[in-house]
């Protein structure tokens, strides 16, 4: 660690306590690793002599005490009659034994379950001196220590003062998830976490990486109370030919043949001569349930709602909450005496979930001037619909609505695709059409598109539970030119990505985005940024399907 780090200041538990530190001492790996010395140590003797005294020992004296116990017997001597030799050969056996039990029983035991666990754990008999407080008695549990510390925890964390600060979260007096704000240094307090977390669950942490990662890039944002990172290999899928650019996707995936077969679909396209793609729509959508006392009084907020004379008034209200925020349309259903109200909202560059939120909230806060009675139950009524599947983003969309297309010739189908066009066109009909339909399938009338969606949507950072709805994709397949060509389409109804905002702005998928040239916002045409990343989505699928 910089030994220029600033003087720590009292560390406050969770009652308000000061823990007081103690100086800092150097604390070297082979300090941590080696620090209880070996039981052999102690041995006057090496220890292969010593075993070999003791199995001379007790085989010797059994042997002495059982021809003793015979003659008794021969000569009717009672057996619990001894001599002074009998006694001390007795204590040899004893003494022997014990420590024979020692050697080959505890410690064939302990090696053991190390070797069946992937750390081996221990609790320390001694308190350590500073874990003991002022009236001298230890903590009430036991510390758990790791003979084998993570070696990446010795790398960041070196001084006593952080293994204070470890137990005290194991303990429970410092909360773990307040130990950025207490700290200040968000790799040091991941490292102090992770420690605390293995030792209380003793379960290692070995493979999991800490670090090459700025925590201080998450803080508050992407993920709390991290204690690593997990690698997900990334590989590139192209170039595809998109509406006459290329484009090499990136795809970060553990499945193996997925960017394979992605790869041979875009040189089928490439070779025919690329794909066209169309926005069909573009926006966000987020609906409210609120409760009136009857279906009366909740249908008069439908009709408000959707008639055309008051759009302007709401529009304004909605649109306060950004700059990009521009509200589309208001669609209402009603069950019962509740209303749920879908408002669809463009929002430029970002996903824009929480840019319509804030919008929906202004028109709520507004509507309550003339429906005072109107009880908000939820931001979110399900009728949006986020993160799952429904029948309404396939039919309405959300987010980017796009439409992807390409023209492969037979010779291409056949060298490159090792197959031919009726075939194609069979299997789209019987699997991805009739199939899906007698599975009863959701938008799911494809082969594999979440496989693509999500592959890409990691790598970009954007949010891997809208892979749901943002997987919705109906296949078309045709033989045209009389059968000597295959048309092929993808229709999507509801691509959820953005350029800005969430894990877009972490470094990795950062540069993937870079890659696609769509990296940040778009400052001439904002949200072009996105809306191409939703074609190149699609265009990926569609090469995914010509596998």
């Amino acid at each position: 660690m910089d030994s220029r780090r600033r003087p720590s200041k009292p560390l406050l538990t969770s009652s308000g306590e000061v823990l007081h530190r103690k100086q800092a001492s150097p604390v070297t790996d082979e300090d941590q690793i080696h620090r209880s010395p070996k039981a052999s140590d102690a041995l006057p003797l090496p220890l292969y002599l010593t075993n070999a005294v003791f199995f001379t020992l007790f085989f010797s004296v059994a042997y002495y005490l059982l021809h003793r116990w015979r003659d008794k017997i021969r000569n009717s001597t009672p057996l619990h009659v001894v001599t002074l030799s009998e006694i001390a050969a007795i204590v040899s056996l004893i003494a022997s034994f014990i420590y024979l039990l020692g050697f080959f029983g505890i410690d064939f035991v302990q090696s053991f379950i190390a070797r069946a666990s992937h750390e081996a754990w221990d609790l320390d008999d001694a308190t350590p001196d500073f874990l003991v407080d002022d009236s001298g008695c230890p903590p009430p549990c036991p510390i758990v220590r790791t003979p084998n510390l993570d070696r990446q925890v010795l790398a960041t964390l070196s001084s006593e003062e952080d293994e204070e600060i470890i137990n005290s979260v194991v303990q429970g007096k410092v909360p773990s998830y307040s130990l950025e704000s207490k700290i200040g240094d968000c790799k040091r307090a991941a490292a102090i976490r992770r420690e605390a977390l293995q030792r209380t669950t003793r379960r290692s942490l070995q493979g999991l990486p800490l670090e090459g990662f700025d925590y201080e890039s998450i803080l508050g944002q992407c993920c709390e109370m991290p204690v690593g990172y997990v690698q997900i290999p990334v590989g590139i899928a192209g170039p595809l030919m998109l509406d006459g650019f290329e484009y090499s996707v990136p795809m970060a995936t553990t499945e193996g043949c997925l960017i394979a077969s992605t790869n041979r679909g875009c040189k089928a396209i490439h070779l025919s001569g690329g794909a066209s793609s169309v926005l069909l729509r573009d926006g966000m959508t987020r609906a409210p349930v609120v409760r009136f006392s009857s279906a009366k009084r909740a249908s008069e907020l439908k009709f408000f709602l959707e008639d055309p004379e008051n759009f302007d008034t709401l529009s304004m209200v909605f649109n306060r909450s950004s700059r990009f925020a521009r509200l589309q349309g208001i669609q209402c259903a009603i069950a019962g005496k509740n209303v749920y109200v879908r408002f669809t909202c463009s929002t430029g560059d970002a996903m824009g979930m929480n840019m319509v939120s804030k919008g929906v909230q202004n028109v709520l806060d507004f509507l309550q001037t003339d429906f005072h009675d109107m009880d908000v139950i939820g931001i979110s009524g399900n009728f949006c619909s986020d993160k799952k599947p429904a029948a309404v983003n396939w039919i309405e969309g959300r987010g980017k609505s796009v439409v992807c297309e390409a023209v492969i010739n037979e010779e291409v189908v056949k060298k490159v695709l090792k197959t031919n066009i009726d075939a194609l066109v069979e299997l789209n009909m019987l699997k991805n059409l009739a199939g899906s339909a007698i599975a009863g399938a959701l938008g799911g009338f494809n082969a594999h598109a979440s496989n693509i969606v999500s592959a890409i949507f990691i790598a970009t950072g954007q949010d891997p539970a809208q892979n749901i709805e943002s997987s919705h994709c109906i296949t078309m397949m045709e033989a045209i030119n009389n059968g000597k060509d295959l048309h092929v389409s993808v229709t999507m109804p509801s691509i959820e990505v953005g350029t800005v905002g969430g894990g877009t702005q972490l470094a990795s998928q950062s540069a993937c985005l870079n890659l696609l040239g769509v990296k940040g916002s778009n400052k001439d045409s904002p949200g072009a940024n996105s809306r191409l990343l939703a074609t190149i989505v699609a265009g990926s699928v569609l090469a995914g399907f010509l596998f």
